[in-house]
């Protein structure tokens, strides 16, 4: 049967009583209404007792499934519908479509967020996303094109890494809607098929490949892994042949590397990378991804294709090879073949011949992988393991090695279908699949990064993609990636609440409804137990330098300034100070250190249009060597613009249950313009709590306080990370850095009040302090008492203050600042509240400077979060909310069929009383009998929320959940709805009820 337009979507004729939209086809006496943000299945009679009410307003060929966008505090609702594709061939009874036009009817009065839809609208319609349809009337979804044909012999589950509309699916699985029938299953990729006559019978030919969506995005978005382990642009590719009853199959994946890396700046042509996280902050997620390749594929080996040379263009690429390597060699998965073939040098001036040396390489240890076969139903043989090709970007050079591959594992197919007698057999398949892995290549390249693959054939034609390419990453890619995320997702989710969700939640219940969200997030305390972390800040202006390596340092050491100077300053401090810190507490490990330098390259023209990293390197490697003096500690990131950069350094022990890292910087200089003055930030997740380390440079000189007070503004609000966090979203922010403020005093005063160790009247005149009681800065944070000198400014080597011609004041420039965000506004009324524990501020006594650096030493809570009691929570919250329309449920006590006489519940008069009492809390627009209970559904005040599915039933997205009959019950687990009929016989009543009218609110 050929497909064609078979879904109508009605929509009703009068709104706003209330919005209404049915979802018919023509194969099916039922439909769906989608009305209240609820989901109903109608049957034939009651379809045609409303359908006058209803006009048409589209036709389609299938239905995607609902995308749901937050609106603020409210969700906005779209039914995705196909309505262009065509077909690319068939295997079987099935047929596979290629997707070209879509429409999204919104479930609405209002169209909303029209520009994200259409930016969703342009990926769907890209013609990269796919569907099967069975061409039998039996069954129109057996055939499930996110499973390769091997794993079609094992299961019927579909494969959730390539089902990129699955969160589309979650609204209509909340109803138990059949979205077997409904809906369809999307990949997004490349489906090849052709039709090869061998004899007088017909093999089908293809290639398939699927894109995982579980860290999908652009070439220049999404790089590496993420902390789960999924990597970008991770293809599994498909070679496949039937005939007749039997099947043939071989499969291959591609993958980036599976470290946190990224290639910064605009890229025209070039390979520089940057590794975003340290190696031991790495280790996990490698391990993750290691261990999943295994779990998915039994075995694997790793083709690497990266460059080795450590000079010229490849210089990034070897860096990144090396690392890969070094992860690789310590990992648990040691044992996995890693082959490294230098593409471009053993390839050089387009010899393929060449790739003959990486078929020998790879014989011995792929040969257990095999192949995959089937004759009729009976498996004789099954492919054990894949090649894992990567390259940098994991398209053209992967393409072509991909390409050996399948056809040098070509003949063994044709062999084992019985074809291999005549020769011009495999000559007719070989030049069929040529074909194919070329079409191929270029659909998968241009889902990451906008143009067909750069094959090596045309130089003009490959200059031109290239060139096409650095537009596209650079200019186009930021909406592409946005669509991408809501697609996927299934919501933008950017709202402050969402982001606490994210934070506290698993993926699995983001898709909740707000209102489950909202209690989940005020009730956080019922699942989490507070942790103590200990946190050191520290900042520095150096001055232009590396001064570690300075002979000055013989007496002194970073030592003294990061690991021991709380103990220093007992016997230095200028003032008598008493910390609530026991002996005992002394011992405990600093668990996260964040270190932060201004000028750490000198501000000259050249370093601020681009600053060199090297200095940040040797501060990097100097700084982990001395903090690993007692217990040893791992670079997570670094941040740098120009002359501010940040260090973030955590015990091994705690990288585990780190994620979700992430950077950024603001520039300040020349109106935001130059980066001589700005922050650098990174952020993260422990366990369930979210942390903000800021490191700042502000404008210089004593009067320019208003220009310190926009830098501080301007940061604030300019700091963004992905999935719309800002600064003030997070649970704790630290700020450090050389913010400028001086001493309205007169210098000589100031000298005299420290010589004689008076710290507070020159305090009093500190514009910091100042500028913060006015509410011009810094409201809410904290900062620790100051008992030690101004750090600025001194004569270099020297503890003289500036004896310079310019002679400046002394001035706390260098200070530490942190706040920690309440979750309601009472929360500090608490006994067990408390803002962070200070151990000690204090400055040391380096003196390769003109400034002394500065630390914080701080204990704090984060929320370590119980699993167990998370779930039991969500269940409560989820009983408690009631059923997804605001419906009443009423029963009868001891309900019998006598009660169906003269003065039962049942009755008319005592029927039309209970309604006129139940339209007090809103309109009554259906009324349904059910069992031995009578369901009102009153007009809901406002978007009524959506019933998920229930913990322990709903995401898995290959099964419709079951749910037993309850009070709460979902509009989909009774009949469906119809219009009110107080004049129909209601059913006999065929158990006890619990008696009484309730709201399940």
């Amino acid at each position: 049967m050929a497909m064609s337009k078979g879904f109508r979507v009605l929509e009703k004729k009068q709104p706003p009583s209330p919005h209404s939209v049915i979802l018919e086809h023509r194969n099916k006496s039922e439909t769906l209404l989608f009305e209240s943000q609820a989901v109903a299945v109608l049957s034939a009679q009651e379809t045609d007792a409303i359908r006058r009410q209803y006009v048409k307003i589209a036709d389609a060929y299938g239905c995607l499934g609902v995308l749901q966008l937050n609106a603020g505090e409210t969700s906005v609702l779209f039914l995705v519908l196909v309505t262009g594709c065509f077909s690319v061939g068939k295997i079987g009874d099935a047929e596979v479509f290629r997707i070209t036009q879509t429409q999204f009817v919104s479930l609405q009065h209002q169209l909303l967020s029209e520009e994200k839809i259409s930016e969703v609208r342009k990926l769907l319609n890209s013609g990269t996303f796919y569907f099967a349809w069975n061409t039998s009337p039996v069954n129109q979804q057996v055939f499930d094109i996110t499973i390769c044909a091997q794993r079609k012999r094992r299961t019927t589950e579909t494969d959730n890494r390539f089902f990129w509309n699955r969160m589309l699916h979650i609204h209509l699985m909340r109803y138990s809607v059949d979205c077997d029938f409904w809906l369809l299953r999307a990949v997004c990729g490349s489906v090849e098929i052709r039709t090869v006559y061998a004899g007088s019978r017909q093999a089908r030919a293809a290639i398939i490949s699927r894109l995982s969506c579980e860290r999908a995005g652009t070439r220049f978005n999404v790089r590496g892994t993420n902390d789960e382990g999924h990597v970008a642009n991770f293809v599994e590719t498909e070679q496949v042949i039937y005939l007749d009853s039997d099947v043939t199959s071989y499969v291959q994946t591609r993958g980036s590397v599976p470290l946190f890396w990224e290639q910064p700046g605009v890229q025209v042509g070039s390979h520089k990378v940057k590794l975003s996280r340290g190696f031991e902050a790495s280790k996990v997620a490698f391990e993750r991804h290691m261990n999943m390749m295994r779990c998915l594929y039994n075995a694997y080996a790793i083709v690497n294709l990266l460059g080795t040379s450590l000079i010229g263009s490849k210089e990034g690429e070897a860096m990144l090879s090396n690392e890969f390597q070094r992860h690789h060699k310590e990992s648990q998965n040691s044992d996995v073949p890693h082959i490294v073939f230098d593409y471009h040098q053993e390839c050089r001036g387009g010899n393929m011949t060449a790739l003959g040396k990486l078929k020998a390489r790879l014989e011995g240890m792929c040969a257990p992988f095999g192949l995959f076969f089937a004759a009729d139903d009976e498996i004789m043989r099954e492919q054990r393991g894949v090649i894992r090709t990567n390259c940098l970007d994991c398209l053209d050079r992967t393409n072509c090695v991909q390409t050996f591959f399948g056809l040098e594992i070509l003949n063994e197919q044709i062999q084992l279908l019985g074809l291999g007698d005549k020769k011009q057999m495999l000559s007719r398949f070989e030049e069929v699949f040529k074909q194919m892995w070329i079409n191929n290549g270029n659909e998968v390249s241009k889902i990451y990064a906008g143009t067909g693959a750069i094959q090596g054939g045309s130089k003009l034609m490959d200059g031109a993609r290239s060139a096409a390419r650095t537009i596209q990453n650079n200019l186009l890619d930021n909406s592409k990636q946005e669509a991408i995320d809501i697609l996927i997702v299934g919501s933008t989710l950017s709202s402050e609440l969402a982001d606490r969700a994210r934070i506290l939640l698993p993926s699995n219940m983001l898709h909740a409804p707000t209102p489950v969200l909202r209690e989940m997030c005020m009730r956080y305390a019922e699942y989490v137990t507070p942790k103590p972390l200990r946190v050191a800040v520290g900042t520095y202006n150096v001055n232009g330098g590396k001064h570690f390596r300075s002979v000055v340092y013989k007496d002194v050491s970073l030592a003294d300034w990061l690991l021991d100077s709380h103990l220093l300053a007992r016997t230095k401090s200028l003032v008598d100070v008493t910390y609530d810190t026991s002996p005992e507490e002394e011992g405990i490990p600093i668990d996260i250190f964040a270190v932060g330098f201004q000028e750490i390259v000198d501000l000259n023209a050249s370093n601020i249009m681009a600053a060199s990293s090297d200095n940040a390197k040797a501060w990097a490697e100097e700084l982990q060597r001395v903090m690993s003096r007692e217990h040893p500690y791992v670079l997570l990131t670094s941040q740098q613009l120009v002359g501010v950069c940040l260090f973030v350094f955590v015990r091994p022990e705690q990288a585990q249950y780190i994620r979700d890292v992430a950077v950024d910087s603001v520039k300040t200089g020349l109106g935001g313009a130059t980066g001589n003055k700005g922050a650098a930030a990174i952020r993260f997740v422990i366990h369930g709590t979210s942390i903000c380390f800021v490191c700042a440079h502000f404008a210089a000189g004593q009067s320019q306080v208003t220009e310190r007070n926009a830098d501080y503004a301007e940061i604030t609000r300019k700091i963004a990370f992905p999935m719309g966090r800002s600064l003030k979203s997070h649970d704790y922010v630290f700020w450090c850095g050389d913010f400028n403020y001086r001493i309205d005093m007169d210098k000589d005063e100031i000298k005299d009040y420290v010589q004689q160790g008076q710290l507070e009247p020159i305090l009093e005149h500190d514009q910091l302090r100042k500028q913060q009681d006015a509410g011009q800065v810094f409201g809410e944070f904290l900062e620790g008492e100051i008992t030690f000198p101004p750090t600025y400014k001194y004569d270099l080597f020297s503890d003289d203050y500036d004896t310079s011609e310019k002679a400046r004041a002394p001035a706390w420039t260098d200070r530490v600042l942190w706040k920690r965000r309440k979750p309601h506004p009472d929360a500090d009324k608490s006994p067990d509240w408390n803002n962070g524990q200070l151990v000690h501020y204090g400055r040391s006594e380096l003196k390769q400077s003109d400034h002394r650096p500065v630390i914080a030493i701080i204990d704090i809570e984060v929320a370590e979060i119980n699993e167990t009691c998370r779930q039991k929570v969500f269940k409560e919250v989820m009983s408690d909310l009631g059923p997804p329309d605001a419906t009443i449920v009423v029963q009868t006590e001891d309900a019998s069929e006598e009660d169906r006489g003269e003065g039962s519940i049942y009755d008319e008069n005592i029927m039309t009383a209970l309604i006129q009492e139940l339209a007090q809390i809103g309109e009554v627009t259906l009324v349904r009998y059910v069992g031995e209970t009578m369901w009102e559904i009153p007009k809901p005040r406002e978007p009524a929320p959506v019933l998920p599915p229930q913990p322990n039933d709903v995401y898995d997205l290959d099964s419709t959940p079951a749910r037993s009959p309850a009070k709460s019950m979902p509009p989909s687990a009774a009949p469906p709805p119809l219009p009110m009929r107080r004049n129909a016989p209601p059913p006999i009543p065929d158990g006890n009820g619990s008696g009484g009218i309730g709201s399940d609110r």
